[in-house]
């Protein structure tokens, strides 16, 4: 058995919003890895526009530090629950594992998955309690919930005798005893290099497992893995096999190995067991392949990643307003670019459909379709899509579906609506505790598709007060009818420009989505009805004048600000007859079908 004392690597992991990316920045300044006088962005590991943006990571991302003449290769991994599915192959990268968790919030649903998951690999964890410094905090019973978590999730005694890091990852320090405090964190460091152990080969063969892929239009696609066994050089002719695939191995060579530095790869022409490496020159690598010697090819082990748990149809669009926004509008381009979104993002599906122009595409949830929809609607795509369906499955001869584990924080006076909402959608209460003063945490089991369209309502019962997680708790009975939601639409009733007049006299209907000015069509939807079923309103309806009224006679209009739905917001608002058209400059939401006449006789 080999040994090498100069690596360890280590992934962050934690639940959306408890710092680990603010976490790494700090350990890339205080290992050196900026020069004195760079400027460098808070959150650097958040490359993608839209990961600023909504401030969480959505791809996991590799970097690399050195401290004390040992590499530490670090994984940021994204912390909300529909990108479980980065997270459950990174782990195969690492040894160990950071687990970050908040002073105030303590464990929760995120912090249950990424903690089952690096258990049942047998990682060794580094309990990081952070944001000590928030005046809320209660450390002490934190502590005391991950230990019970632990405890939980099986932990084994070795896994429950947990090293524990108090730090705040905001003001760059971290300590273990905290009755010393210190300046720096240079005990996080220490912690690391103790408690995550060395990478260790027993064989001289290459062993190298796929579990990350990257993509670049020059090279194609780049594979990126932990070397398990042997070394690697580049132009290496090596065998490429996976132990779920029944196709014989391939046998290709390495035009380009890196390894990673800081925030960047580095051209190397050699590396061996316990390097993190990414290589291309591999034609249509996947995750969970193997690269191995040519001469001993032992594929590893991998595990499969957890099926997607809804689906949305993504259409051209064939509004009237299709082509005039969009630069790629026609099926082939939306067919390419999907399957361009397939090389790296694992957790995804795309199947055809019974027409040319329509695809079904699957994921992990509404964020994880929503954030492709978004990025394709930035890269010029203009396109339509469906309401979010669950993806139901028989087991034992029964109709199963997805359920979610909730967790609510939320004051005590709104929490009798959130029960009452939610038991309305099917979900069944298992725990209500106080939490704080006046705060408290419920904790329930709901079908997906009850949650589906809920946030909006969870967002005005708690008056913005209250916090909702969830996440992919299996399969169960189908648990019955659920009411989808308790409004209907306002329908544009002709093509035009929106004016004061007629939106004055549809907003006493409902909320109004537009404003005047805002160009519509037939058929469109351009605000929510206050009560159930679909009301058509004329929003281009302009003032009669005569000889004997002038226009500004009458008393001045006062119109109600438009409603801004967010994308998030549109997915959860739009009813099974609607959809929503997507242009880089608008999306608007829509009828299937737009002729008033047509829909009458479909729903007869």
């Amino acid at each position: 058995m080999k040994t090498r004392n100069d690596i360890r690597n280590v992934a962050i992991i934690a639940h959306v919003d408890h710092g680990k990316t603010t976490l790494v920045d700090e350990m890339l300044r205080q290992s050196g890895t900026f020069r004195d006088n760079q400027v460098i962005r808070e959150r650097v590991m958040d490359s993608g526009d839209l990961e600023r943006e909504r401030g969480i990571t959505i791809l996991s991302k590799n970097t690399a530090v050195n401290y004390n003449n040992t590499k530490i290769n670090i994984v940021d991994t994204p912390g909300h629950a529909d990108f479980g599915g980065e997270v459950e192959r990174i782990l195969k990268m690492v040894n160990g594992v950071v687990l970050l968790v908040d002073a105030f919030e303590g464990p929760m649903p995120q912090t249950r998955f990424v903690l089952q998951n690096a258990l049942d690999l047998n990682l060794p964890v580094i309990v990081c309690i952070n944001k000590i410094d928030r005046p809320d905090q209660r450390i002490k019973e934190v502590v005391d919930e991950v230990f019970e978590l632990f405890m939980e999730l099986g932990a084994s005694d070795e896994q429950l005798d947990f090293p524990i890091v108090y730090a705040s990852a905001k003001n760059g320090v971290a300590y273990i005893n905290q009755d010393q405090p210190k300046d720096n964190m240079i005990d996080l460091f220490e912690t690391i290099i103790k408690f995550v152990p060395a990478p260790e080969s027993n064989l001289d063969d290459l062993q190298l497992l796929i579990s990350a892929l990257d993509y670049n239009d020059y090279v194609g696609r780049i594979g990126i893995g932990k070397i398990e066994n042997g070394k690697i050089n580049l132009n290496d002719e090596v065998a490429i096999t996976n132990i779920h695939s029944e196709e014989a191995p391939k046998t290709v060579r390495i035009t380009k190995l890196y390894v990673f530095d800081g925030l960047n790869k580095k051209e190397v022409n050699q590396a061996e067991f316990g390097d993190i490496v990414a290589v291309s020159g591999v034609p249509n690598i996947k995750i969970g392949d193997t690269i191995c010697s040519v001469n001993n090819i032992l594929p590893l082990e991998f595990n499969k990643i957890s099926e997607p748990t809804i689906a949305m149809n993504f259409c051209v669009n064939d509004s009237p307003f299709a082509g005039q926004e969009g630069k790629f509008v026609t099926s082939r381009h939306l067919r390419d670019r999907l399957q361009k979104e397939l090389n790296t993002n694992v957790s995804l599906r795309v199947e055809d459909t019974e027409s040319a122009d329509m695809f079904k595409v699957s994921g992990r949830g509404e964020l994880h379709l929503s954030i492709l929809i978004e990025t394709m609607r930035r890269e010029g795509y203009e396109f339509q899509v469906s309401k979010p369906q669950v993806l139901f499955k028989t087991i034992n001869n029964e109709l199963c579906e997805p359920m979610e584990l909730v967790t609510i924080d939320v004051p005590e006076d709104f929490s009798g609506a959130v029960i009452s909402k939610l038991g309305i959608r099917k979900g069944e209460m298992l725990s209500f505790d106080p939490l704080r003063e006046n705060f408290v945490r419920l904790k329930f089991s709901v079908p997906a598709r009850g949650l589906i369209g809920y946030r909006n309502e969870f967002i005005k019962d708690t008056r913005g007060n209250g916090i909702l997680n969830n996440i992919f708790n299996g399969y169960e009975k189908y648990k019955g009818e659920i009411v989808s939601r308790s409004y209907g639409s306002l329908v544009a009733y002709e093509t035009g420009v929106a004016v004061a007049y007629g939106l004055f006299n549809a907003q006493e209907r409902g909320d109004l989505f537009i404003k005047p000015g805002d160009k519509v069509y037939t058929g469109m939807v351009v605000g929510k009805n206050n009560r159930l079923g679909d009301i058509e309103v004329n929003v281009c309806k302009r003032k009669q004048l005569t000889n004997m009224r002038a226009s500004g006679s009458d008393e001045s209009l006062i119109l109600t600000p438009a409603v801004e739905l967010t994308l998030e917001q549109a997915l959860d608002f739009i009813n099974d007859d609607e959809l929503i058209e997507l242009t880089p400059l608008n999306f608007r939401i829509r009828k299937k079908i737009l002729d008033a006449k047509k829909r009458l006789r479909q729903n007869k």
